[in-house]
């Protein structure tokens, strides 16, 4: 009985042996199946996690993003929002309207320290000043909240990417080129003393004043015999200031063959101040940047001709998808591409590209530019909804 027993102790001890041996094999490279996902590595605590696209609806999926206008009630802003909450709802990415229709910087930042306050992951702003919120928006990214722009820029150090509707290379000449095709509509020889002068928010808004230096220096060095009678003029994206500013030009040059609005508040206001002085597209060509729906009345009423713009809708799209995506942990550098799902590839551009002499940093800073632009007639505007 004793022998018996102990030779069961010693086949036992065997197969113990035996199973240890295959289970040291397979740990070592075997060919057991994996019967488990292996657990995640942890990050160090100072690592953001990038949010996996794994089982969610995209890389930011989850998410939400601050979205904070230069002005609520403007149309162009209102379009935005709506681009940027349709597309999100595919991403699965919460975009919270943080607006006012007061455009000052006390206003802006004190929405962004409502963002800050809600504990949101990222934050999407058109800046009413390009230095001003710098401090504030340096604040929310200390905080882990990383920061896009778009429309109009803040210093690169106080946001991670900025979303530009296109270079001052590109946007001042389309401004003026507007003003050309427009006057040679009513007989106006483009080569000759052409009057014309600026209206657009003010200096301190950076895009706006680029595309009025690159737009100046197009009109000096294409059309030389243009004549500006007046240093700009500027209505602070007020609707009110721009209709009586609008009409203060129109008082000061009645002969004025051209008036050029950077912005999308000024354009209409200035086509109100037209109109309510009874003057048409034959009398004084108005044109700049603005929604079509900002616009079309002004068209119908034949103040204006053509206008420009860009889909805003996409613009605030994609400034809440990159800041969501860097702030998800993900890393991109100068010369990288993004996917962003249902727009398209974007590529990430040194911020000198867009603002000569400025510096960028190694890591999550640049800029990203739409891919067109768009000039709106009655032969196109009613394709386009916003």
């Amino acid at each position: 009985m004793k022998r018996t027993l102990a030779m069961l102790l010693a086949l036992c001890m065997v197969f113990a042996l035996v199973a240890c041996g295959n289970k040291t094999q397979e740990s070592a490279g075997g060919s057991a199946p994996a019967a488990s996902t292996p657990a995640a590595t942890t990050p160090a605590a100072d690592t953001p996690a990038a949010t996996p696209a794994a089982g969610g609806k995209s890389p930011v999926d989850g998410m939400t993003v601050a979205f904070i206008p230069k002005v609520s009630g403007n149309s162009f802003f209102e379009a935005a929002n709506d681009g940027a909450q349709k597309y999100a709802a595919e991403w699965g990415l919460t975009v919270d309207y943080i607006g006012s229709p007061d455009a000052s910087v006390t206003t802006q930042l004190e929405l962004i320290q409502q963002a800050i306050d809600k504990g949101v992951d990222a934050i999407c702003i058109s800046s009413v000043d390009a230095t001003a919120l710098d401090e504030k928006l340096k604040e929310a990214q200390a905080a882990g909240i990383f920061v896009s722009t778009w429309d109009s820029d803040v210093s690169p150090d106080a946001r991670a990417l900025m979303v530009s509707q296109g270079t001052a290379s590109v946007l001042g000449p389309m401004l003026v080129e507007m003003g050309v095709d427009s006057l040679k509509e009513r007989g106006v020889d483009v080569n000759g003393a052409v009057k014309y002068v600026w209206h657009f928010s003010n200096p301190s808004v950076a895009d706006q004043n680029s595309w009025y230096v690159a737009g100046k220096e197009y009109i000096d060095k294409t059309y030389p015999n243009w004549v500006m009678v007046a240093d700009p003029y500027y209505s602070n994206q007020d609707p009110a200031q721009s209709v009586s500013i609008g009409e203060a030009v129109l008082d000061a040059h009645p002969d004025v063959d051209l008036i050029i609005c950077n912005d999308s508040t000024a354009l209409p206001g200035q086509c109100q101040a037209a109109q309510n002085k009874g003057l048409k597209a034959e009398d004084v060509t108005i044109t700049g940047f603005c929604p079509p729906s900002g616009m079309t009345a002004y068209l119908d009423a034949g103040v204006c001709t053509r206008w420009g713009l860009w889909d805003c809708g996409i613009q605030g799209a994609m400034g809440c998808y990159l800041a969501a995506y860097v702030s998800a942990g993900n890393q991109v550098h100068v010369g990288d591409t993004v996917d962003i799902p249902g727009i398209g590839s974007v590529q990430i551009l040194a911020n000198s590209d867009l603002v000569e002499g400025q510096a960028t940093a190694d890591v999550n800073n640049g800029v990203v530019l739409l891919p067109e632009r768009v000039v709106f007639t009655k032969d196109n505007v009613a394709n386009y909804n916003f």
